[in-house]
């Protein structure tokens, strides 16, 4: 039988709008997830146990068939909806080409908040940049772009590097956004040099230490903070 993405997401937005528990201040979470959609108030593990129950159901997906089900869903018109379409692509890691990957790189510039932003950089592109080094340059030519959340995107795309101790690519992209100006920027920075401290304690000193001139604060405090305070007070005293 056919796959009909119609059907099939019209089913699946039902069922988050089944799970949904809006918020007695829908604007404020809108505004905590800095969403430029509204939001319904899914709960995450519901969100996840429907991109599981399907992806049971669907295990022979075609990469042109998630695009048809994961494109429309990205365009609508509430954050779970954009959230969905990230995580349905995040579950098939080994159908992700080209197509998808020019998918995603559109969706990267509809994105705004670090709610969907870190979604995307944490899901789908984190896995395609690790498996095919070709990205990876992708990523570093990220971290020149003007717009704000696809620097920060670029920066949780180290997510699976980082998690497997592989600290070259990560170390590259973070040098290349250590004194970026924006907030939303410096704290991805931050959280991922001290997600690096925490699998190699040695070298992430090193590296901040050797470029602790300048470095902004938040970045500091922020990769500082499951470390000694007397490195968070030398690298303070330093920049």
């Amino acid at each position: 039988m056919a796959f009909d993405a119609t059907a099939v997401r019209r089913d699946l937005v039902a069922q988050l709008r089944a799970a949904a528990r809006p918020s007695k201040d829908p604007d404020r979470a809108q505004s905590y997830l800095g969403s430029p959609v509204p939001v319904l108030g899914v709960p995450v593990p519901k969100l996840r146990a429907i991109v599981s129950a399907f992806r049971r159901a669907h295990r022979d997906l075609t990469e042109a068939e998630l695009i048809r089900l994961a494109s429309p869903l990205w365009d609508a018109s509430s954050f779970e909806e954009k959230a969905l379409a990230i995580s349905l692509v995040d579950a098939y890691p080994k159908i992700l080409g080209d197509a998808s990957w020019r998918l995603l790189d559109r969706w990267v510039d509809g994105a705004s908040g670090w709610g969907l932003c870190d979604w995307l950089g944490l899901g789908p592109i984190a896995s395609i940049v690790r498996a095919r080094p070709e990205r990876f340059a992708d990523i570093l030519r990220w971290t020149k772009a003007k717009n704000v959340w696809r620097r920060r995107i670029a920066v949780y795309a180290v997510h699976d590097f980082v998690f497997a101790g592989e600290l070259d690519e990560p170390f590259q992209v973070l040098e290349r956004l250590l004194y970026d100006e924006e907030f939303w920027v410096q704290r991805a920075v931050g959280t991922w040099l001290r997600e690096s401290w925490k699998k190699d304690r040695t070298r992430t000193e090193a590296f901040l230490r050797s470029h602790v001139r300048g470095l902004p604060k938040v970045v500091i405090t922020v990769a500082t903070e499951r470390a000694p305070k007397a490195l968070r007070d030398e690298l303070r005293a330093n920049r």
